[in-house]
């Protein structure tokens, strides 16, 4: 990202160019030598604004995915929760329905009992015994049924509010999400008019913008000597190495691309781990050491706000995501301000 580029120590633009020969062809050539020492700082702050604006452009665009994919998570997790509620709702009302059937049965053997009063039934009944025998548990099963009945409405109840609070939350969220889906197409835009101005630029500026901005590496550092902290770090290693390449992607976590915190969810998963999805959620997944202990596997999380994390991979080199345009690769672990060193 942004620190980790080069400043470019670019030449003259093409206009100047001209200018400049134009005023040697008429004038000493030591008005030339002027000519160029008044260019060059021109073109090298054209180049190093050009350049700081589109870093600027990629931080945002990087919080925006870590965001997206923050909202993306807990409405999955809401959607989770709000169908297990609704099952949970289903199965209450089908022992209410069938409670209730048992309760029709016995209004409807009242009703054919002809609804007499418990006192007159008593005195014409040949078995006095029998009849008080059966009202008692008549009574005892309609009260049973009845206090089940409250109970399971009750239940009903609170899983409808359940429901109707968790469907409230997941609208909320989706809301939230497409608001960052709004801001992301923003940036998109932003990066999209970076990558014109970057167009616009003469080409050997050009070139050396693009060199500063590639500086990462596609081959495996040095890691003789060098062991990862456990066998699931080295499998995730592995696994981050082989994605070495790979596209940034926005919101993805491979195998085919990859955001930062995908990829490092993604690395981990191959090794059993599972890792939350975002970047800021990431570095409070193990034990927090310093940098100077860093072994490879450990999560190096960036910026205070974590916006950005990479995997330490040995001899002071990270593998990570990028930005939009910049597959998988190789960078060094100072490339931007270190916020935390998380061990798995």
């Amino acid at each position: 990202m942004a620190s980790h580029r080069r400043p470019s120590q670019s030449g003259l633009t093409q206009s100047t160019r001209v200018t400049v020969l134009s005023a040697a062809a008429a004038t000493a050539a030591a008005a030339l030598g002027a000519g160029q020492a008044h260019a060059d700082p021109v073109g090298a702050g054209a180049t190093t604004a050009t350049q700081a604006t589109v870093d600027r452009l990629f931080a945002q665009a990087e919080k925006a995915t870590e965001q997206f994919n923050q909202a993306s998570e807990r409405a999955d997790t809401l959607r989770k929760d709000v169908g297990r509620a609704r099952d949970r709702t289903a199965r209450g009302q089908e022992r209410i329905n069938r409670m209730r059937g048992v309760l029709g049965q016995l209004a409807g053997a009242q009703y054919r009992s002809g609804g007499m009063d418990p006192s007159v039934s008593l005195l014409l009944s040949e078995n006095p015994d029998g009849y008080l025998d059966k009202a008692a548990a008549l009574d005892r099963i309609s009260a049973r049924n009845a206090g089940k009945l409250h109970e399971l409405t009750e239940a009903q109840r609170r899983l409808d509010q359940e429901r109707a609070e968790a469907s409230h939350k997941l609208a909320e969220l989706d809301r939230s999400r497409a608001v960052v889906s709004r801001h992301k197409r923003t940036v998109e835009h932003k990066l999209a008019e970076a990558r014109r101005m970057l167009q616009a630029l003469p080409a050997p500026e050009r070139a050396e913008f693009d060199r500063a901005n590639r500086s990462g590496r596609d081959t495996m550092p040095d890691m003789s000597g060098i062991m990862p902290s456990s066998s699931r770090a080295a499998a995730a290693v592995l696994a981050a190495r082989n994605a070495v390449g790979k596209p940034y992607v926005w919101g993805a976590n491979g195998p085919s691309g990859f955001d930062c915190s995908g990829l490092m969810q993604w690395s981990y998963s191959q090794a059993g781990v599972s890792l939350p999805r975002t970047s800021q959620a990431q570095r409070y997944a193990g034990q927090q050491v310093s940098l100077d202990q860093a072994q490879p596997g450990d999560l190096v999380a960036y910026r205070d706000d974590a916006s950005h994390i990479g995997m330490y991979m040995g001899n002071g080199q990270v593998v990570h995501a990028p930005y939009p345009g910049a597959p998988v690769r190789y960078d060094p672990v100072g490339m931007m301000p270190v916020s935390s060193v998380t061990r798995v």
